[in-house]
């Protein structure tokens, strides 16, 4: 299992910083290293990635902010994909999030207390004509409705 934010080993993020650090526009593979590392970008991590950069910790908290695949912390251990894209939305996604959402007793992005489910938004899984779709780990859910979704979250949860 990756280390949890507080376990992050600083020399681990320096190196990953100075490996990618010579790219053109190296922040977003920076992110994209240390989530792979870690299964999140440690918070321990941004500072030295603005201070390798030279931009302000403002700078990489909103460049981090702003793309919704990097993670602060580790999610569960099945991540829930729901589609929120146009296509999805047309079909009935956003009643099935909130219902997703509901049962889960979770915020999006959040991971139940168990660890087990953590419930992300993603803005299109290329399953548009047979939406609303949803992703577990690898595994593509097509033409949801209620019960598959409910089924879907309970073998998560399991």
């Amino acid at each position: 299992m990756s280390p949890s934010t507080s376990e992050a080993p600083t020399a681990r993020i320096e190196e990953i910083i100075a490996e990618h650090r010579h790219l053109e526009g190296p922040m977003l593979p920076i992110f994209h290293a240390l989530q792979e590392e870690f299964d999140h970008v440690p918070e321990a991590a941004l500072a030295p990635i603005a201070d390798a950069l030279n931009l302000t910790r403002a700078e990489v908290h909103g460049v981090m902010s702003f793309y919704h695949d990097f993670r602060k912390a580790p999610p569960g251990r099945h991540v829930v994909k729901i589609c929120r894209a146009e296509a999805c939305q047309s079909m009935g996604s956003e009643a099935l999030a909130a219902r997703a959402l509901e049962k889960a007793g979770l915020d999006w992005h959040a991971t139940s207390p168990d660890g087990r489910v953590t419930v992300e938004p993603v803005y299109c899984l290329g399953l548009c004509a047979c939406a609303p779709a949803a992703m577990v780990g690898d595994k593509l859910h097509a033409r949801l409705n209620e019960a598959r979704l409910d089924k879907i979250l309970a073998e998560a949860r399991s």
